[in-house]
């Protein structure tokens, strides 16, 4: 944001007061930050008003975070028993790692936050680039902070103590609202894109804690921008157009009532007071960024990092395994029968008094699949100079042939092109045919040979996908003749870098396959595709069809 880290750092903490004021008013608050030292005395400076805190992880399951029949107990004891999860306790919604709850996940807290407005939800987002938390749940929650760069050495006083919380929410139902207060903040977040209704209800409920905050009895200016800065800002998906003149021909005078009207509307708040309020707090580069573009949103959050849940769903069938059955996974009837078939004679001497089957929680089985997640091919192109001309058309030939199939190979295609002095990722993960030509038909070529450079964003590009359920696989097209590294030019120095990533992409124990292009094959490449645990092969006459079938061979697995 335009604010100095201090500045950050306060403003989440008038973000958490307004949250304790208001909690059904405002849903709650997404914490963009990693673990640290910050982030923890951030959680610690939180009013007492919010605690306790109820930590839930993506790792809990389905019968420990929202309770449920215990099946095993309720036929011991003959009657239903119901275990209360979690969620069922009176406090604040803690969610650690957000951005790897799964959509159904998402769902069931959203619902949750729906049911129980009165328990605020904090969101600990920790995701790096392509990861976030599910939308279904930011939607829900007023404000976003990001403590990203902030350190324990910036962290300032806070002027806000539990006395204050607790007489503002006393004046919170007293607080008035001036004419026209809603419809300045629907124009305002329609002029920023915001599509969400929730946005401007939000806005109107921070600019009423905030007036209880400061012990004012109406909304005034200051509360109205306190509460745009922290809605809106991280909202916005286009900059407001700027008014201009037009050669249109003058109107006529509007009529008396008209014009009395309009005299009254203007005795509310300025609208552009609002829209630069937002302005001001936009993080850097967002005015550029977001100017003439429309509200358009990619969704990658609505369903968080998209972890698989693998084993209990379809695939190849595997021996199952003991445990309870919920939502994730489900009951193995033949198998938990054929568990407790050997103990029935032990038991029922046990409890002579009982009739039928005897079971026990140590019976249950689950049932379990061999599940293959979808594949990535990631084609990393050497586009510099030396080999650009011929290998460009070829590689875009090739990545079209894949996509072509890839509905039926469950494949998806990324691509990474290297030229210049560094390496670009061109086109995301993605099964779109359109949207692969849309960016192949631009790929430009020419200059030195950022090898390294390559290899280090197709190395960052398989660990998202990893994070996103995805199998990664690399292929590298390339001459091999590198000349820039990770730091500047040098041959030498470019060939040691690249053989760092090698060994950083052997690390990973990815499938990869290295395609020398020259017309002979070159020792050099041979060297740096064993570095890396790769397939080398020697192509130095493919087409794009050859090349689609040797990446599709090789890196079957």
């Amino acid at each position: 944001m335009k604010q100095d880290r201090t500045e950050a750092w306060i403003a989440g903490h008038l973000a958490l007061s307004l949250l304790a004021v208001d909690p059904a008013g405002l849903g709650g608050l997404r914490l963009r930050a990693r673990a640290s030292p910050v982030r923890d005395a951030f959680l610690d400076a939180a009013p007492d008003m919010l605690r306790p805190f109820l930590r839930i992880t993506p790792a809990m399951t389905d019968e420990a975070l929202f309770g449920g029949t215990d099946i095993a107990e309720s036929l011991s004891q003959g009657r239903l028993v119901v275990r209360k999860g979690l969620i069922a306790q009176t406090g604040t919604r803690l969610v650690t790692m957000s951005e790897r709850l799964s959509r159904g996940r998402a769902t069931r807290l959203a619902q949750v936050m729906d049911a129980r407005p009165s328990d605020a939800t904090l969101l600990l987002d920790e995701g790096i680039d392509g990861e976030a938390a599910p939308m279904a749940l930011c939607d829900r929650l007023a404000f976003e902070i990001d403590l990203d760069g902030v350190r324990t050495v910036d962290l300032g006083e806070l002027a806000l103590g539990a006395a204050d919380i607790s007489a503002a929410r006393e004046r919170l139902e007293k607080i008035t609202l001036p004419d026209e207060t809603l419809t300045d903040l629907v124009v305002t977040a329609a002029r920023y894109g915001i599509a969400s209704l929730r946005a401007p209800l939000f806005a109107l409920a921070a600019a009423r804690a905030h007036a209880a905050l400061y012990r004012r009895n109406s909304v005034m200016e200051d509360d109205l921008i306190a509460a745009v800065q922290l809605v809106y800002a991280h909202r916005a998906t286009m900059m407001p157009e700027d008014d201009f003149e037009t050669d249109t021909p003058e109107e006529d005078p509007a009529p008396p009532e008209e014009q009395g009207e309009s005299d009254s509307r203007e005795t509310g708040i300025p609208d552009d007071l609002l829209i630069d309020a937002v302005r001001a707090v936009l993080p850097e580069g967002a005015l550029s960024a977001l100017s003439g573009q429309g509200a358009q949103r990619s969704g990658k959050g609505a369903g968080g990092a998209g972890y698989r849940r693998k084993g209990n769903r379809r695939g190849r069938p595997l021996p199952s395994i003991a445990g309870m059955p919920s939502s994730d996974s489900r009951l193995d009837l033949v198998a938990t029968l054929r568990a407790a078939a050997p103990w029935q004679k032990m038991r029922r001497a046990a409890e002579p008094e009982r009739s039928g089957l005897i079971l026990s929680r140590s019976d249950f089985r689950v049932k379990r699949y061999e599940e293959r997640s979808d594949r990535l091919i990631i084609f990393v192109v050497d586009a510099s100079g030396s080999s650009a001309m011929t290998r460009l058309a070829e590689a875009k030939g090739a990545v079209e042939t894949l996509l072509a199939n890839a509905y039926a190979s469950r494949d998806h295609v990324a691509l990474v092109s290297f030229r210049g002095r560094d390496a670009q990722l061109l086109l995301p993960p993605t099964r779109s045919l359109v949207q692969a030509k849309r960016a192949l038909g631009g790929l430009p070529g020419g200059g030195g040979t950022p090898l390294a450079s390559g290899l280090k964003v197709a190395a960052d590009v398989a660990e998202r996908a990893r994070g996103q359920g995805l199998s990664p696989s690399i292929a590298v097209m390339t001459d091999g003749r590198a000349n820039i590294g990770l730091e500047g030019e040098g041959r030498k120095a470019a060939m040691t870098d690249a053989a760092l990533m090698a060994r950083r992409i052997a690390a990973m124990a990815l499938p990869a396959l290295v395609l020398d292009t020259n017309t002979r094959a070159k020792s050099d490449l041979s060297d740096l595709a064993r570095q890396m645990g790769a397939t080398y092969m020697p192509l130095p006459r493919a087409d794009s069809a050859s090349i689609s079938k040797s990446v599709t061979d090789a890196l079957r697995s």
